[in-house]
């Protein structure tokens, strides 16, 4: 039957939650096509051509923001509190959240006065998964209950740190509420502030509190990557490791029979070029370095020079680069194709770039 929406008597419709894309998907298919399913509706009790809407709220909205005026609905014969749990038990409205069950079972308890004993029987439950719900409705004020229905506040947001954080502070719990709806907060961004809030001293509490912005830039900067030049630095040497040892990968497999003299003669040039890059690298970082040892070293002994002072080691020492970052695959070249690869061998950088030789262990510093 159609029934004109004055006729529609909407009690049940604050136990929603609105979902704003949900309802653009479903404005868009009314658009479309048209009403499909009818609402549901009960007669409403000592008031002729009311009904009770039971289900259907959502198409109900839809079709008034398309300017329609009636509606396809079907009437149950039943009362207006099994029909809601019969449409309950049929999940026609789709997955419910733990709140919106809790404001179901707070209603069902005030309006008909069940008990919580035939709560639980009629929702197949415990006791105490009822009793649970109902502490959710209990728990979180009353306003911040209608931001969850209005959709500005996600109702798992609600769920997972709003109601623990009503039950440590309900000032703080209303605040936190307010700064989750003003800045639209998803579950993971609600779960860093609330995490950080619980974790603190009680100043830093409230100066979460009181400057969430600060709190939200700080979270976006941590997620950067790092984009100092030291960074880029230390990425990039990452990047010429993985190509070397990409190189030397290829070198064990066919490419080390197939190349011929001249192109030996051409990757030795290009290996002692790398070698030469990654030595003045080198020295840049000890240089950097020299000036620490030499004060530390005048702290420990004003009186005495610190060996090596102005002297540049070969290889840098433990945490820095290392040397010959090329010097596996020099050594596949120089000693032809029967040569086994080595997991980690060492070289010095190549003065004469027509001859690159390898040379076992660590060279150290002059004294």
């Amino acid at each position: 039957m159609q029934l004109e929406l004055h006729q529609l008597d909407r009690r049940w419709g604050h136990l929603r939650v609105r979902q704003a894309a949900r309802q653009r998907r479903l404005l868009a298919s009314l658009a479309e096509a048209g009403q499909q399913p009818p609402i549901v509706v009960v007669a409403a009790e000592g008031q002729a051509e009311r009904y009770v809407v039971i289900d259907g709220y959502k198409r109900i909205a839809a079709l008034e923001q398309l300017g329609r005026d009636t509606v396809d609905a079907v009437v149950w014969p039943r009362s207006e509190a099994a029909a809601v749990l019969l449409e309950r038990s049929l999940r026609l409205s789709g997955r419910e959240t733990a709140l919106e069950v809790g404001w179901l079972l707070a209603e069902l308890e005030q309006r008909f006065g069940y008990s919580l004993e035939e709560l639980a029987q009629r929702f197949d439950r415990s006791v105490s998964w009822v009793s649970r719900r109902l502490a959710l409705v209990a728990l979180l004020p009353e306003s911040i209950q209608q931001q969850v229905r209005e959709g500005k506040i996600a109702a798992q947001v609600a769920m997972k740190y709003l109601v623990p954080a009503a039950r440590i502070d309900l000032e703080a719990c209303q605040r936190m509420a307010a700064i989750f709806a003003q800045h639209h907060c998803d579950t993971r961004v609600a779960g860093q502030l609330y995490a950080a809030w619980r974790q603190a001293s009680p100043a830093i509490r409230q100066r979460i509190l009181e400057e969430p912005e600060l709190f939200f830039k700080a979270q976006r900067q941590a997620a950067q990557p790092d984009s100092s030049a030291s960074a880029a630095l230390v990425r990039d040497l990452e990047m010429v490791a993985a190509i070397v040892n990409r190189s030397e990968r290829r070198l064990t497999g066919a490419a080390a029979t197939e190349l011929d003299h001249q192109q030996r003669a051409a990757a030795r040039q290009q290996i002692a070029r790398i070698a030469k890059q990654l030595q003045r690298i080198e020295e840049k970082l000890q240089a950097e370095k020299e000036p620490h040892v030499e004060s530390s070293a005048t702290h420990r002994d004003s009186g005495t020079t610190s060996a090596g002072n102005g002297q540049t080691g070969d290889c840098a020492g433990a945490g820095d680069l290392p040397c010959g970052g090329a010097q596996s695959l020099a050594g596949e070249l120089h000693g032809g194709p029967g040569t086994a690869p080595r997991a980690e061998s060492r070289a010095l950088p190549v003065t004469d770039p027509g001859a690159l030789r390898e040379v076992p262990g660590e060279s150290r510093a002059s004294p």
